[in-house]
């Protein structure tokens, strides 16, 4: 057996690097200096961040939003004594730094659809994935699992749920699993009474009750549209139908998930709720390795569950619905929710219009599957401009 002094360091490739998944990436790398290393980084437009990220990392490429950023950004390494880092910028710069020949491990980090190319890319190229990006699987999972499979690469989870049932599904055999429990925290309304859902205003979504996350993730938390989207996921992660995978309202955040087996035993993953954890199991895979990432079991407490209300979160029956037609449905469940999101945050809709934008949108979805990521993507935006079209609509009267 190697020791840890002789164990290869893996190359890691991380997409959104300047998000916060992509930031506690960088600081499990930095705790563990002899197992991993920096070799590419892509970002947005954040020209300052990845900037910094560069001069403390020393990338062998770094992709950044746009030809005229990555100009700046040329300029600026090349100030410090940094030009031999190559920049590149927008999709064909994402999938570059994916598919470096040194990368070993992709942590696909991106909001939305917008890292796809380069997750499919990086698959293709043969590297390992770390998803922390649900709606690249919710979108495309049905290509992305073919791809894995016909590459015999690994897609493993950093979604703190799905991580949480991939190590519990390690005691036992895909066969010998009855169905999966996904645990929500309820957010911040789980208690509030359904009449005044039409008055929350954006400060109140936006204060979750337990994870500190980016603005649309929070709001699909204050709605359960993250747990819809977590089911879809689920179902290709793990090879389950939609009624094999439940969820179950947590208030303490502190069981990830759980594995119900044939036999009726239940496995769950209890831990601190930080991201770095994940991150690090499954840049380790199949090792765990030590970090200081530890849980005070005499302080667990109370531990409350409760099955969700579907009345009061329309939209995690929506995901099921779109679970079960697969295809074009997912695609527009993620992308109405998107628009929808963006909307509510901007004013324009009420906070229960998010579902009532979602569920129009998939009654106007037609029943297809693609076949390819550019078909996925033309679904997305076809979902997005009847999103678009129907909160115009609203908004004028018609």
């Amino acid at each position: 057996m190697l020791t840890v002094s002789e164990t290869a360091v893996k190359q890691i490739g991380i997409l959104g690097s300047t998000g916060s998944i992509g930031t506690s990436t960088l600081s499990v790398i930095e705790q563990h200096p002899d197992r991993f290393r920096v070799a590419s980084l892509a970002g947005g437009c954040n020209v300052d961040a990845l900037f910094d990220q560069c001069v403390r990392w020393r990338p062998t490429a770094v992709s950044i939003g746009t030809e005229e950023l990555a100009d700046e950004l040329r300029r600026r390494l090349r100030s410090a004594g940094l030009s031999p880092i190559e920049v590149v910028h927008g999709t064909p710069g994402t999938v570059h730094v994916a598919t470096l020949p040194e990368v070993d491990f992709v942590v696909s980090a991106i909001v939305g659809v917008a890292g796809l190319q380069a997750t499919h890319a990086a698959i293709g190229a043969g590297k390992a994935v770390g998803l922390a990006n649900k709606e690249a699987m919710v979108a495309a999972g049905e290509i992305l699992i073919r791809a894995a499979r016909e590459h015999n690469v690994p897609l493993l989870p950093i979604d703190s749920e799905h991580n949480a049932v991939h190590q519990c599904m390690r005691g036992g055999t895909s066969k010998e699993v009855r169905r999966i429990w996904l645990t929500a925290s309820g957010g911040p309304f789980r208690r509030l009474p359904l009449d005044q859902f039409d008055h929350i205003t954006v400060a109140q979504a936006l204060k979750h009750p337990t994870w500190v996350m980016g603005r649309r993730i929070t709001i699909d938390s204050a709605t359960l549209l993250n747990k819809g989207l977590e089911i879809i996921e689920a179902c290709r992660l793990f090879h389950l139908s939609p009624s094999s995978v439940r969820v179950v309202v947590h208030p303490q955040s502190t069981v990830h998930s759980m594995v119900e087996f044939v036999d009726g035993s239940i496995l769950a993953q209890i831990s601190v709720t930080d991201m770095r954890l994940p991150i690090l199991y499954a840049m380790s895979y199949p090792e765990r390795i030590p970090s200081d990432l530890t849980f005070d079991v005499a302080a667990l407490g109370q531990l409350d569950f409760e099955p969700p209300d579907l009345e009061r979160f329309p939209c995690l029956g929506l995901a099921y619905r779109a679970a079960e037609a697969g295809g074009a449905a997912c695609i527009a469940l993620n992308a109405a929710d998107e628009v929808a999101v963006a909307a509510f945050l901007e004013g324009c809709i009420p906070f229960s219009g998010i579902p009532r934008t979602i569920e129009r949108v998939l009654e106007a979805t037609p029943d297809v599957h693609p076949s390819s990521i550019q078909e996925v993507l033309e679904l997305d935006e076809e979902a997005r401009r009847v999103a678009r079209r129907m909160l115009a609509g609203v908004a004028s009267g018609s």
